[in-house]
């Protein structure tokens, strides 16, 4: 199955302590890579939220933001006996300082003055779980839907490859036959006649140098295993990419045993081809 790298997906819901949000966004990268950004009220719970992407994500750089929005049901509200407590203090010490000055933005940031609701940690953890398999869901499908873009794009171009060897492997006869025309002529210009049958050898150990049917055969098994694996369960960026490389190997082979300009063209476009499938491969998971 392909499946693309990029994606972006969102949602929240509402809880008995206000509206947990959550985003999941990923672009391209060789492993997995998890960055959180989380409220302080599951911060303790990152173990378990990154335990469930790295369960349905194998590959990409990866942000996963939550945050909770405190609304009017869940307003912040202020501890009063810490609030007189403070204000004794406060007039405790104005016969010491006499210009003192209390500001009440100063008051809220101490630590007890201002209170949240109580957040139960457990019923929060199972909240955000289930909030993020939501994302995930909708995460999954959107690189499903990129993912089959992409492998509609590596389809076309496999088969173009498959086109180019198919031609080559067509030629291949002519090419044979228009080199062994070439070397007769020239040993036909030679003043020393050569003995036939070392003629013979030597020609056919010629054009054993420029026999590329075992290259062809390799291009057209790679060819195949690109299908199985994008048709196949489960990830598959990494093992097209290694793929890739072999169809490189072969390419290059395919290029420096021409000796025709036909050959040489179609090793030419067989090496643009496979730099056309990598580029998206690159962003498969």
């Amino acid at each position: 199955m392909t499946r693309s790298m990029t994606a972006y997906a969102a949602a929240e819901r509402q809880t008995a302590w206000g509206t947990l949000g959550c985003e999941l966004r990923a672009v391209n990268h060789r492993f997995l890579e998890l960055g959180t950004r989380l409220p302080e009220e599951l911060r303790a719970r990152e173990p378990a939220l990154r335990e469930r992407v790295s369960a349905r994500v194998s590959r990409g750089k990866l942000d996963l933001t939550m945050r909770l929005r405190t609304d009017a049901q869940h307003a912040l509200g202020v501890d009063e006996a810490a609030l007189e407590r403070l204000s004794a203090l406060a007039q405790s010490l104005q016969s010491r300082f006499p210009g003192l000055t209390t500001e009440v933005t100063g008051l809220l940031q101490l630590p007890g003055v201002l209170q949240g609701p109580q957040v139960d940690a457990e019923a929060l953890q199972a909240e955000a779980l289930a909030l993020l398999d939501e994302v995930l869901a909708q995460f999954l499908e959107a690189r499903r839907r990129e993912g089959d873009k992409l492998a509609s794009v590596i389809t076309e171009r496999v088969e173009g490859i498959r086109e180019v060897v198919a031609q080559v492997r067509a030629m291949m006869p002519a090419i044979r036959e228009g080199q062994r025309a070439k070397l007769e002529a020239r040993v036909a210009d030679l003043d020393q006649p050569l003995d036939p049958g070392r003629l013979e050898q030597e020609l056919v150990l010629w054009l054993q140098k420029l026999d590329v049917e075992e290259e062809l055969d390799r291009l057209d098994s790679h060819i195949e295993e690109i299908g199985r694996v994008m048709a196949a369960d489960g990830p598959v960026g990494r093992r097209l990419d290694f793929l890739l490389q072999e169809f490189n190997r072969e390419a290059n082979t395919l290029g420096s045993k021409s000796v025709d300009r036909r050959s040489s063209q179609a090793a030419v476009e067989l090496k643009v081809l496979i730099d056309q499938v990598r580029e998206q491969v690159q962003n498969l998971e």
